[in-house]
């Protein structure tokens, strides 16, 4: 059958031990003695057509990596061993659950519904072994069920067009890891991905884009490269046939009523804007313009979603709804008529109104909605589910309200974020969520009852693609998060272990190696943590690894004299000015792990004591004030987790630095961010204070600022100062200046390194 994953079933060669390498991980394995040998008479017995469909997915793996040709029955063929597949609604397990019972005659594999058989199959391949010519699966019995119903993964096709090849690819890694529900993002302002034959200009203008943004959304650069593609129906066809094939619903997001410039480009009258020519968006980010809910966009959107409804059989269809901007409807007289006629409050109501209605459409042909959780806002509609990606408030008001929900918050379920280190990993949007992070996600926040519970449906991770060109780049930061994520969702909390997890997946590195996936090897990154050492003008280092990958090698680097220090990695060590460099790296069999690389700088502050009059946001607390004086340098990203900046929301840097000892002071140095279009200047205007008790303060020096590079570093000079106690405040710019994104708002002050010469 088609080219299906590959992955799994290289799993030639490597020993697989039932209790230790299913991923993820079943409710009960209970061993036996002996084994199932394949023969060349082997075959899988269906008793039924879905079960016969199951079993015939999964030959071609056995043909292609085992050599054994094995044929699928829907009757007994009376020769030979067989692999009995059936499906048994009165199976006391939840639904998608199955049984396997192995022996070494015959196996059995029972499903209940909603394809446990498919389960039950992914589940026997991981326990295949092999020797010479000898290909066997241990014996036994598996009891195994999902604990959500709701198992999903989103891929946005919009900013970035992946091929009909890769789409079955994709899909192939959901079915491996019994993930049910694929969220197709095909339309946005950057492209129209989807073919509607009402509407050509959709994808003969709509699909294509002038050019692409380059480098992160901060510089601002783009190419003249024209850019886009699409899916025709009969390919979209033939991709949900694949999928359901594996068991996978797919589920269509068509955006409304914002992050519509493709479709607006195409079709300009459906916009506020009226004699005005749209583009597809080359850039990143959220855009002014939005459909206009007048008559004829309704009558618009209801003829796409009748095309889109006839090509996805899913009972959910997504209509997006996120990030609205209002502006042009405050300035759109029709919609200011509309509000007043239908009673509204305000644009958010407009909004509200606006989903509404497309949900009755929507109901009317037997489908539902569902809607990223800003269609909260202004009134939620009757039947909606929400999407919630904005943390979890969202789902809990959802819930409380009876309506279903699905969870996808960035912190746990952004797989377009950042998994490791910033500069040892491809670029990305920002934001932190490694691999024990999405591990550690429950999708039911904990303020819910028993009752509201219920109406979590469970969980998806997303794909956002405005950084990730190209196949292999989804690989990377789809795996191995996601196969945390199937286990989430589907092994009970108390079958759930994130060492054993760790061992597993060493386990299924390798079959991803065999195929030649690009999956990320972050977790082999070693982080590090700088902490105060007992002696003066020292800093100690900790090295962070999961014992489990193996030990750590570390080398330091004398300034002084070139020598290097070569030992592996017990306990925290200290280091000095003179051993500021450092390089650690994984020990083992394990190839082209990332190395880390520490590089300390010193000065007088450097690792002493510092109090903060003003606390930095929590999401921006780092190690707190010591982060100022670790001699760490901070990337120009602030938005992983592991950041050395510190963030001050609309307030000042108060921070007062005690040296230990008595010492001459001549300029304090202070590193500041600039990314005016996250909301974030440099302080406006630094000053210093030096003092030998800590209780009468000299005024040293002052400076006014207005730096416009990244990282700005502010320097004060004095004549030379003799004192102890260093008191520094950095003034925050207050406002953001009006023609700033921002304008009007408290703007941020990001801080890192303060150095005193």
């Amino acid at each position: 059958m088609k080219k299906w994953l590959g992955l799994v079933f290289i799993l030639m060669g490597l020993s697989a031990i039932a209790q230790n390498k299913i991923i993820p991980a079943p409710l009960s394995v209970k061993p036996a003695p002996g084994y199932f040998t394949f023969d060349p008479t082997t075959y899988f017995l269906g008793n039924d057509q879905v079960a016969y469909k199951d079993g015939y997915v999964i030959k071609d793996f056995l043909i292609k990596y085992y050599n054994l040709p094995l044929k699928t029955a829907t009757k007994s063929i009376g020769v030979g061993k067989h692999i009995a597949l059936k499906y048994d609604s009165t199976l006391a397990v939840a639904d998608g659950g199955y049984h396997i019972l192995i022996s070494p005659e015959n196996i059995t594999i029972t499903g209940k519904n909603n394809g446990g058989v498919l389960y039950g199959l992914l589940s026997l391949m991981q326990l295949i072994e092999k020797t010479g010519n000898t290909v066997q699966i241990p014996c036994g019995e598996i009891t195994d069920y999902p604990q959500f119903q709701y198992r999903g993964m989103h891929l946005d096709c919009s900013r970035h067009f992946f091929d009909m090849a890769f789409i079955k690819k994709y899909i192939d890694y959901l079915a491996m890891y019994k993930m049910n529900t694929f969220h197709w993002h095909l339309t946005d302002d950057q492209g129209w991905r989807i073919e509607i034959k009402q509407y050509p200009k959709l994808t003969e203008i709509g699909a294509w884009r002038d050019g692409t943004m380059v480098g992160h959304y901060r510089d601002q650069q783009y190419d003249n490269v024209r850019y886009g593609g699409f899916y025709t129906q009969k390919e979209i066809k033939e991709i949900v046939r694949y999928a359901t094939d594996r068991h996978i619903t797919i589920i269509p997001e068509i955006e409304m009523p914002g992050h519509c410039m493709a479709a607006l480009a195409a079709y300009p009258e459906l916009g506020c804007v009226k004699d005005t020519t749209y583009q597809v968006a080359k850039g990143w980010g959220v855009f002014e313009d939005v459909f206009c809910p007048n008559d004829s966009t309704f009558i618009f959107l209801e003829n796409v979603l009748d095309e889109v409804m006839a090509l996805f059989p899913s009972p959910y269809i997504h209509v997006g709804g996120d990030e609205v901007e209002k502006i042009r409807w405050k300035n759109c007289s029709h919609c200011q008529q509309l509000i007043k006629e239908k009673g509204l409050v305000n644009e958010h109501g407009l909004q509200s109104y606006f989903i509404q209605r497309i949900e009755k459409y929507v109901n009317s042909k037997g489908r539902s909605i569902i809607g990223w959780d800003e269609i909260l806002e202004g009134g939620l509609a009757q039947n909606a589910t929400i999407m919630s990606w904005r943390g979890e408030e969202g789902a809990i008001l959802a819930a409380q309200q009876k309506h279903y929900a699905i969870m996808t918050p960035g912190s746990h379920c952004y797989f377009d974020y950042y998994q490791g280190a910033p500069q040892l990993e491809p670029l990305a949007i920002g934001g932190f969520v490694p691999l024990d992070k999405v591990y550690g996600f429950n999708p039911i926040p904990a303020s819910l009852t028993p009752e509201q519970a219920t109406y979590i449906l469970g969980a998806q991770a997303n794909i956002w693609t405005e950084y990730i060109n190209f196949p292999e780049q989804v690989e990377y930061m789809l795996l191995p998060r996601m196969l945390a994520l199937s286990e989430v969702l589907w092994t009970s909390k108390e079958n759930k272990n994130y060492d054993d997890f760790l061992s597993r997946l060493l386990f299924h590195f390798q079959l991803l190696d065999k195929t030649n996936t690009n999956y990320a090897k972050s977790i082999y990154q070693i982080n590090y943590k700088v902490t105060p050492a007992s002696e003066l003008n020292k800093l100690n280092i900790t090295l962070l690894s999961n014992p489990q990958l193996g030990k750590i090698d570390v080398q330091t680097i004398n300034v002084l004299n070139g020598s290097k220090n070569n030992f592996t990695y017990e306990n925290p060590f200290t280091v000095s000015a003179e051993t500021p460099y450092i390089s650690a790296q994984l020990n083992g069999s394990i190839k082209n792990t990332p190395t880390t690389q520490i590089k300390l700088k010193f000065n007088k502050a450097t690792g002493k004591s510092i109090t903060l009059k003003n606390e930095p946001s929590k999401k921006y607390s780092a190690d707190g004030g010591f982060t100022l004086i670790n001699g760490v340098e901070a990337t120009v990203n602030p938005s992983w987790n592991g950041s050395e900046w510190l963030g001050f929301l609309g307030t000042d840097l108060q921070a007062i630095i005690d040296l230990g000892e008595i010492d001459s002071i001549h300029s304090v140095t202070i590193g500041c961010l600039y990314d005016k279009l996250s909301w974030i200047y440099p302080a406006e205007s630094v000053q210093i204070w030096v003092s030998t008790n800590g209780k009468n303060y000299e005024q040293a020096g002052k400076i006014k600022y207005n730096g416009d590079q990244k990282r700005n570093a502010i320097t004060i000079s004095s004549t030379v100062k003799t004192g102890r106690y260093i008191k520094i405040e950095a003034i925050n710019l207050g406002t953001i200046p009006s023609g700033n994104p921002g304008a009007g708002s408290k703007p941020w002050l990001f801080i890192d390194e303060i150095s005193v010469e």
